[in-house]
Order: C-alpha cells, then structure tokens, then sequence
C-alpha cells in the first residue's frame, strides 16, 4: 500500500546523487523521509555488452524502459535513442551505473559571465555563490560520499584544506602513457578523482579494477552513490521509506504551497499525498516536465539544458597498450580549462575509461575502415589492445532555446504529457569542442601514436545527456532563474529542487560532485544537520 502523506516531513522525488543524498541527511537527523523513486531497487547486474547506460544498443541496464518515450526535434523517441537525453531511472539514479569522476568545478565556472561577458545569443549568467562559498560542501561530499585521488595534484584549484579521504586509484598503461606525453609537452595535469574505493571504506571493499565499470553496476560495492552512502544510512536509521516503480504525474499547489501528489503505481493505482515539503530531484529534464505539468508558470523552467559536449581522439600505437585495468580514467589535462585565445571556456582531457570491444567497433573505427567482413576482423583484432582513447567534456555555454516543454498532444503510458525536448547548444560550444579536438591531437601525438583520427564537433548538437543541467538555474531574482541561492524555488514556501537542473552553467568537469555537495548544503539548511 502507498503511504500516508501525511506521516513524512520530506517527500523527495528521485533517489539519484541529489534526492538520495538529501533523503539521507535528513533521515539521520530524525526527520520522517519518503522517496519516490521511478525505477525499480536493482538494475540488471548481468554485464551485457549491447546492454547498459554507456552503449544502449537494445535497452538499458537501468532504465528507462521501452515504455517510456520523448518528442525529440518532432519526433517520438524510445529512451536509448541519441537525442533522447536519459538519465538513469533505479533507486540511487545514475550514481549506480556512472564513471563516478567526482570533480569541483573550477573557481571561473561560477563567474563565466562576469569572465568573459555573455556572448550574443546565449544566456551565460554567473552563478549566486562562489566557488569559496561551495568549497567546504565539496570537501564534505568527498567525505561522506567517498572519493579518491590526490589533492596535491590539482594545481588548477585553490589549494584543497584536506587530503582525498582515499588514495587515487593506480593507473594502467594507458594512464602511464598519457602522463608521459603530457610531461613532454610540459602541460598541467592532475590524478582524476574518483568516488570509487582505493581501499576498503564504509563496509566495502576496495575496486578489483575490472573492465566493466561505467554503464554497468559495480559487482563488489567499491563504486560510491547515493544507494550504498545516504539512502542505506536513511534506510538504517528507520526514518527513510522508499518506495520504487512509482511515478509522480503532478504537483499540486496553491497559494504559494505545495499541497500534495499524485503519484502512480501497479500496486495502487493513482493515489494523491498530501506533502509538507517538496524536494524534487528527478534530473534536469524531468524536473522541468513535471513542475510544467503541474502548471508552474515561471517561464524560465525548462529553459537553457545543457550538458557536456564531448571531444577527443583515438591513437593507435605499435605495441599493446591496453591491458583491461579498469575503471580508465587517472590522469587528466587541465591546462586548457579557461583563458584559451578566442574560445570562451575550455575543457578538460583524460584517459577513457576502458572499452568493450562492441563499444571500440561501433564507435572508434578509422575514417574509411568498413564495419563488416575480413577487413573489419583484421582491424579489430590488430588493433583493439594498441589504442588510446583521450576524451574530454567542454564548457557548454547555455542557450535559452536550449529547452524542455511538454507536449499537447502526446502522453506517456502514466497519462503525463511527453517532454518535448528542442534547440540546440550555442555556436560558442562547438568552437570550444574544436579547439579542445585539436588539442587532444597534440597531445596523443606527443604520446607516441603512429595514427591519430577522431570526428570534430562540425555543428550544433544537443548535449544534455548523462550530464543534463540547467533547466531550473539558481539566481538572485525570478526573472532570470527557478530557484534561489538556497535551492527554494521562486513563489513558492515548501519547494526545493536537488538536482543538476538548477546549475547555472555545468562546468568543465563531470557535474555529479556538484550535485552531492549542493545536496549537503540543502540538508544543512533545512534539517540543521552537521557533518561529523
């Protein structure tokens, strides 16, 4: 049976890096949490190859399922379609299936408007805090999530106030030969951090180094979400009731109030909860559709999605470089994060995480090379082990026809108008995917390649994507953003929004750090709690 609405202090929408970390601060401190989750408790922990979040040929490992679809550019689109934008939908979101690169945003990422003014036909804005502000939720979340690396190494940041509560993960090959070829160009670079377990933490064991990690569900517990850190403590403290495979379809409000939801279920069909306070984290882009479905007017919901737009090379080399020690990622460029002549913003480079050999065939074949027959075996089974793979995202400059609406004409399988997703990122984006392609050329040159090939971002994309953001933005007045400083959204009392969708701009790093640590300063502000 659903839950009485009335029995819980929070009800959180979503139980990904931002819902599930609230849920859980604030179960511990004694409030009554119920989550409502959209996907089951587990995704399918077989490691199928055609499978997963990372290379979704037939589905996904975690949702969402064929039930669900989008209005894609005019088009309706099942959820492992390019343009459809998903995030993952099982209890703990993405932080079960994700790389787990636990970045901060660098200090400028909070100032991109005031650094380098608003380029025509964007809606770049600064962010109301400051990178000094979110420092201390940063080292927090680093805490209480669990994250490796070597604070020393990242020489592009304030200097850090405490070491990584865990060592970095050691680098493979592949990691060994992109530091090489970085410190032969004498560029800047830093040990990726990783909300993975170098050593046993928390009651878990420390990552065996497999070659399934992101996309997949880590099968000893060394990755570190929000499932296996807040939601267990929520759950442990008797406090937390979560409840899975159930939709929330409206939000329901008067007067400045939150009032109830309505919610779906097999079980119980359409029940209405009534609802003291509101925390919806259900991701950038369905936060945006339900708050527009339940006839929020602010006309800046839905508004500048963004994300990353990814750019990089591939590098064949004479001798066998690959040697399947997971997860990839430990060496990063950050020599080009800001201030690059005529490209507002910059990214980052890093070692890929390691590849499937469906994902190497699909994905990183040479100009000209066929996809089928002997020309194509000989390639894979000559090639596959002496590649590297150097990939990176780039700051997204978010544009405000970059946008979730709904649809007035289509419904999901729940009776909810689709969301109806369409424009594309700013003209700015694609010079700094260019300039970063470049330079990712550069540097796999300088590491020794013997072929370097790789496709430049030509034109606009859309790139919201595992790393959707923006869509409810943070800012000092309601006519320019959805929430204040303090998550709250405008016009309303008792609703709060925990999740990417309220990033001003996303960064040129991966955003879930930010997340956890917005999501920790939330707790602190509504439930009083205190970090131990």
């Amino acid at each position: 049976m659903s839950p009485n609405g009335r029995d819980y202090d929070y009800i959180v929408i979503g139980s990904g890096a931002g819902g599930g970390t609230f849920a859980g601060i604030a179960a511990v401190t004694g409030a009554k949490v119920l989550v409502i989750e959209r996907g089951p408790r587990a995704a399918q922990l077989e490691n199928d190859h055609l499978v997963n979040q990372r290379l979704s040929i037939y589905g996904h490992n975690a949702g969402p399922d064929a039930t669900q679809t989008r209005i894609v550019d005019g088009r309706r689109e099942l959820p492992w379609a390019p343009g459809f934008q998903a995030n993952a939908a099982m209890l703990g979101g993405g932080t079960q299936v994700y790389g787990a690169q636990a970045w901060r945003f660098h200090p400028n990422d909070f100032r991109m408007a005031s650094h380098y003014g608003v380029p025509e036909g964007s809606s770049l804005a600064d962010w109301p805090i400051t990178y000094s502000e979110i420092e201390p939720w940063y080292a927090i979340a680093e805490r209480m999530i669990g994250v490796s690396g070597d604070a020393a190494s990242m020489v592009h940041l304030p200097t850090y106030k405490a070491q990584y509560p865990m060592p970095p993960i050691k680098a493979g090959q592949p990691g060994k030969m992109l530091r090489a070829g970085v410190e032969s160009l004498g560029w800047r670079s830093c040990t990726v951090p990783l909300a993975i377990n170098s050593v046993p933490n928390d009651g878990r064991p420390a990552c065996h180094q497999c070659e399934e990690c992101v996309g997949f569900v880590c099968p000893t517990g060394a990755k570190n979400g929000s499932h296996n850190t807040w939601l267990a403590r929520g759950l442990a403290s008797g406090n937390l009731t979560v409840l899975t495979n159930t939709v929330v379809t409206k939000i329901h409000h008067s007067g400045g109030d939150v009032k109830s939801v309505t919610i779906i279920n097999e079980v119980d069909g359409e029940v209405e909860l009534l609802c003291h306070q509101l925390i919806c984290a259900a991701g950038a882009i369905e936060t945006a559709r339900l708050l527009l479905c339940s006839g929020m007017d602010n006309p800046n919901i839905g508004r500048n999605l963004q994300g990353h737009v990814y750019t990089g090379v591939t590098g064949l080399f004479s001798d066998v470089i690959q040697d399947g020690i997971g997860p990839g990622p430990t060496i990063a460029v950050t020599e080009f994060l800001h201030d690059n002549d005529g490209v507002v913003g910059g990214g980052m480079l890093a070692d890929e995480f390691v590849m499937t050999p469906i994902t190497y065939w699909k994905r990183h074949r040479p100009p000209g090379m066929a996809s089928y027959g002997e020309s194509a075996k000989s390639w894979m089974t000559g090639s596959y082990r002496n590649v590297l793979d150097i990939k990176g995202p780039i700051q997204d400059i978010p544009s405000p026809d970059c946008r979730v609406e709904v649809s007035t004409t289509a419904i999901d399988s729940y009776g909810m108008p689709l969301a109806s997703l369409s424009g594309h990122t700013h003209p700015e984006s694609i010079r700094a995917s260019r300039f970063m392609y470049e330079t990712a050329r550069v540097l796999m040159e300088a590491c020794g390649a013997i072929d370097v090939w790789g496709t430049p971002q030509r034109g606009p994309v859309r790139s919201a994507g595992q790393h959707q953001a923006g869509t409810c933005r943070m800012s000092i007045s309601e006519k320019i953003g959805v929430v204040d400083q303090n998550q709250r959204a405008f016009g309303f009392s008792n609703l709060h929004i925990c999740d990417a969708s309220v990033h001003v701009t996303n960064g040129t790093f991966n955003p879930v750090l930010t997340i956890y640590a917005l999501a920790h300063r939330l707790g602190a502000h509504l439930t009083g709690w205190k970090a131990v």
